[in-house]
């Protein structure tokens, strides 16, 4: 072969390996747009199945919207004291817990304590198989799937609470699907205590304070106006800023995770085993050191001005109203 022939057939090896590069890194280009494209989609469908408010926002009342929307989420204090507490104490006794508290009805805290931590587990237990079955489909699917996870995760860590709640003295709340979408106590009520399970700052005083104010004799219907334009509303809006911010980053990082098939699920279902307990225990020992549930509680200096606050309001509404 002539020098010439063999130059002209490196030449056209050459042009041929750099076409076919050129043409590779586009299709890669092409094939990275095309997964950020359906990213993006399954990002907005995500946040528009999770935006129950139709706020624009993902946050605590999305997400309490959701959970109660689950079946069986919604407890009845009357039959969840009744159940407990029925093997062990007459009926005068469990009557009297369900008319003042168990705590009232001369129920010990141990016992009391006991119960909080069986609650607890059995409502881990239930909720740590949710990520693994629900966290199987890949890519885009994921849109359909996470909802019902948060939905679920949360449906059980709101079982837990207002178990706890009603174990530790508080009055039932009204979760029927009327209450809920017209009146906004139950809501931040349930916001409040996710603050407490999640560490969110100045949470934890406020429950200790609702609880002081409750022991004090303050009627339920006046701690409405504390918890939806009073005191204890700023610290409610915090804690719902507070799971804005972290939600859409955390669900989002789920979203990844997630799209690996079946490891995601793997992963999701042990997160969700590992941190259920610690948010339910930091809740329980909230509750259980308030005037409502420990006749020796003492009272934080933080807690006192949340009260007192409270008090004051409720005093202001007693003389405008009477006037």
């Amino acid at each position: 072969m002539s020098k010439f022939n063999i130059k002209k057939t490196a030449d056209s090896v050459t042009k041929g390996l750099s076409t076919a590069g050129e043409f590779a890194v586009d299709k890669a280009k092409c094939a990275v747009k095309e997964t950020k494209s359906a990213v993006n989609a399954s990002q907005r469908a995500l946040v528009n199945a999770l935006d129950q408010d139709g706020n624009g926002e993902i946050d605590s009342v999305d997400i309490i919207l959701m959970a109660l929307k689950v079946p069986g989420v919604k407890i009845k204090r009357d039959e969840f004291l009744k159940k407990e507490f029925y093997k062990n104490h007459p009926q005068e006794i469990i009557d009297e817990a369900i008319a003042t508290n168990p705590s009232q009805a001369g129920i010990l805290q141990d016992e009391i304590d006991k119960i909080a931590d069986e609650v607890i587990k059995f409502e881990r237990n239930a909720v740590s198989g949710i990520s693994v079955a629900l966290g199987m489909p890949g890519g885009a699917a994921m849109a359909a799937t996470i909802p019902a996870d948060i939905a679920q995760y949360y449906g059980y860590m709101l079982r837990a609470a207002q178990k706890l709640l009603y174990l530790y003295g508080f009055p039932e709340l009204d979760t029927s699907e009327e209450a809920v979408m017209l009146d906004s106590e139950t809501i931040n009520c349930l916001t409040i205590c996710l603050g407490v399970m999640y560490g969110v700052a100045n949470a934890n005083n406020a429950i200790k304070a609702m609880a002081k104010a409750l022991a004090s004799g303050v009627e339920k219907k006046l701690m409405r106006a504390a918890l939806t334009k009073g005191t204890v509303y700023p610290i409610v809006k915090s804690v719902a800023k507070w799971f804005s911010v972290n939600m859409t980053k955390e669900v989002f990082a789920g979203f990844f995770k997630k799209a690996i098939p079946v490891v995601g699920g793997v992963i999701g279902g042990g997160i969700t085993y590992a941190t259920f307990k610690p948010c339910c225990y930091r809740l329980k020992d909230a509750l259980s050191d308030t005037m409502l549930a420990n006749p020796q509680h003492e009272s934080t200096e933080e807690e006192d001005i949340i009260f007192n606050s409270i008090r004051s309001e409720i005093i202001d509404t007693d003389f405008a109203e009477s006037n």
